[in-house]
């Protein structure tokens, strides 16, 4: 692959900002010819924090997550000399509240909040939720931006709010002092039509959200103003440093990340959550894509990202946190090696079960749900563990089928994207789930994918989505995953965990 230094002529340098639910990094990327270069050059945690009192409300230190990017973009403006263009991708659903001067009223509430208990009744009787699905075709999430803003508009603060930026919009706004909304993120509030792009007008006024509170929208490739003068000083010394909208949704970059060739293929975006879908060219509003519980969001270059969210690694997350609370820390290796020896399959859970969405005690509701199921309760860290994994690689499975079965496509190729890249027990138990091969890596294509859309937006690269892709497929060291074994013992667990749903 083509290498240059940032500052000489074959050579341009782009900073990603990548937050994702427990921690941020800024990211360099120097495109030379068509070839790619990553480094990251700056991580800081993400550390949400309960405020006492009204609830105990679970915020986001939204400004210990700006300074963070500042040091970031800092390191990246030493490293570089001059940054061609900064891009900032970050979860989605949650937004900041302006008032009239422009100031955050308030640190923005997290989605995991339950804030949000109650809304979706109260959304249900305006809209039901077959006329919501028609309409935006968004799948139900109990934290999806409309319940949030039910609940926020009951708030002391609503009275003074003037404007909503969702996070990745936040940040942007306070670098540029530019207000805007990027579509692939507003796609996830329930408010945009993906026929059309744009705010869905029936959805707004049936629930009384006045979507005039968002700023104007924006996509992918567009500018998004400039790093305001004095915000990051190690990149004045070579002028302006425009900031351009990528797919601010980290799925959304992830996804332009993936290094697919050609179509025919499934992606797991995987890290806290996974993101299981394929790409397409228009959404898919039927009923049966609803109760199958399928989403529609925006993706890049127009196209929809069908996908379904499972709870992802935060049910291990969840687990070594509190192991190590409790002074029996697992080293994470040894564990999956430990794990890898439990038996397949012996206890499995429904891995998209909204009791396993909040934070504390996993490892006990882990217990729970196979004590109410008849199964085998885990007996030690390895076994909850595998119990984790075997019951991940079941909802990858389930997805992918079901994303096929609901649009009409063959998929081919399973390619896992994220951290989920670097658990290895993960993705041979997906392959063996899915019966199809599995191609890992890379693990940073959130960065990839936003550093690839800045990059073309800027000139330094040109061609589609597949001709991006390509970059990263000739670039990247990426490890292949074949099915193993007969497809009976997944085909049981699969009985087992939607009998569990049923009669749960």
């Amino acid at each position: 692959m083509p290498q240059a230094t940032p500052d000489s002529p074959a050579g341009a340098a782009f900073a990603a900002v990548d937050l994702g639910a427990s921690s941020g990094r800024v990211v360099l990327g120097t495109v030379a010819g068509e070839g790619l270069t990553l480094e990251e050059v700056h991580r800081f945690p993400n550390r949400p924090v309960r405020i006492p009192g009204a609830g105990g409300t679970l915020h986001w230190d939204v400004l210990g997550l700006y300074r963070g990017v500042l040091d970031g973009l800092c390191a990246a403006g030493t490293r570089a000399g001059r940054l061609a263009s900064v891009g900032i991708d970050t979860w989605a659903v949650d937004f900041g509240v302006l008032d009239a001067d422009g100031a955050l009223l308030g640190n923005p509430v997290h989605y995991r909040d339950a804030r949000t208990d109650g809304m979706e009744a109260e959304v249900a009787a305006a809209l039901p939720a077959q006329e919501l699905y028609a309409h935006t075709g968004l799948q139900h999430l109990p934290f999806n931006t409309v319940y949030q803003l039910c609940a926020a508009r009951r708030s002391a603060q609503w009275p003074a709010a003037r404007q909503l930026l969702l996070i990745p919009d936040l940040l942007s706004y306070w670098l540029t002092g530019t207000r805007g909304t990027e579509v692939t993120n507003a796609s996830t509030t329930q408010l945009i039509d993906p026929r059309t792009r744009d705010w869905s007008r029936p959805v707004a006024d049936a629930l009384g959200i006045d979507v005039s509170l968002f700023p104007p929208l924006r996509h992918p490739g567009d500018p998004a103003g400039e790093l305001l003068p004095g915000t990051v000083s190690a990149t004045e010394r070579h002028g302006p440093v425009p900031v351009t909208a990528v797919g601010s949704h980290d799925t959304a970059s992830a996804v332009v990340g993936v290094p697919a060739a050609g179509d025919g293929f499934a992606y797991i975006a995987t890290g806290t959550w996974s993101l299981v879908g394929m790409e397409l060219d228009t959404p898919v509003l039927t009923e049966e894509s609803r109760r199958a519980n399928f989403t529609n969001e925006l993706g890049v270059d127009g196209t929809v990202r069908y996908l379904r969210n499972v709870m992802g690694l935060w049910l291990l997350q969840e687990c070594l946190r509190e192991w190590e609370a409790d002074g029996s820390r697992q080293h994470l290796p040894q564990l999956l090696g430990r794990a890898a020896k439990v038996p397949m399959l012996r206890s499995v859970v429904d891995a998209g079960d909204p009791r396993f969405l909040a934070p504390g005690g996993m490892v006990g509701r882990i217990a729970e749900a196979c004590r109410r199921t008849g199964q085998p309760v885990p007996r030690d860290p390895a076994e909850t563990t595998r119990c984790v994994l075997d019951s991940l690689a079941l909802a990858h499975s389930a997805a992918v089928a079901d994303a096929q079965r609901l649009s009409r496509r063959e998929v081919r190729t399973v390619h896992i994207v994220g951290g989920g890249v670097h658990n290895e027990l993960l993705c041979q138990l997906t392959a063996d789930a899915c019966g199809l091969p599995v191609v890992a890596g890379p693990a940073e294509a959130a960065a990839y994918g936003n550093i690839l859309v800045q990059a073309r937006a800027a000139g330094a690269l040109h061609g589609d989505l597949a001709t991006l892709r390509t970059v990263l497929g000739q670039a990247l060291p990426l490890r292949q995953y074949e099915p193993a074994g007969d497809q009976t013992p997944w085909e049981g667990a699969a009985a087992r965990v939607r009998g569990s749903s049923s009669t749960a």
